[in-house]
C-alpha cells in the first residue's frame, strides 16, 4: 500500500465509523492471514504486544505468522471502548489452543492511532492469558 491508498473509514472517527473500524479489525484478524491483516497497518507502524516491540509492517507480518503458527483455532472478539479524533481504545478477548491441546483465553486492551489514510500507525496491547478447559470456551 502506498501513501496515496486509503483504508476507510478514515479519521476523525464518529461512533459509527469507529465501531466499523473495530469490526473490520476483528474480521481481518479472524482470517488468521498475516498477508491480509498487515495491510491495515502503516509501513512504519509501531507496536507493543506484551513484551515485544515491533517496528514496521514486515515485522508485524512475521509476528502474526508466528502467532498463528502457535495459537491454533484462534477466535477473537473486539469491542470499542472509546475514541477521539484518530485514536481508539479497544478491549478484546480471544481463545486458542497450543499444539499440546491446552486451551487459553486471552484478555486485553489496545490503544490505536491512525494516520490520515486510515492505516494504524501505533498499536499498544496489554494482554493476559488464562488457561481454560475446552468446555469453558465462549468463542466458537
Amino acid at each position: 500500500m502506498n501513501k496515496f491508498e486509503l483504508k476507510p473509514p478514515l479519521p476523525p472517527f464518529n461512533m459509527e465509523s469507529a465501531k466499523l473500524k473495530v469490526q473490520m479489525a476483528e474480521d481481518a484478524w479472524n482470517t488468521r492471514d498475516p498477508e491480509k491483516v498487515c495491510l491495515a497497518y502503516s509501513v512504519d507502524t509501531e507496536w507493543r504486544n506484551r513484551t515485544e516491540f515491533l517496528s514496521g509492517r514486515e515485522e508485524v507480518k512475521a509476528f502474526l505468522k508466528n502467532k498463528w503458527d502457535h495459537e491454533l483455532d484462534y477466535k477473537l472478539k473486539k469491542a470499542l471502548w472509546g475514541f477521539r479524533k484518530n485514536r481508539m481504545a479497544v478491549r478484546f478477548e480471544y481463545e486458542y489452543h497450543n499444539r499440546d491441546g491446552q486451551w487459553f483465553r486471552a484478555y486485553g486492551n489496545e490503544l490505536w492511532e491512525f494516520d490520515e489514510q486510515g492505516l494504524m500507525r501505533k498499536r499498544f496491547a496489554s494482554i493476559n492469558d488464562l488457561e481454560i478447559s475446552e468446555s469453558e470456551r465462549k468463542l466458537k
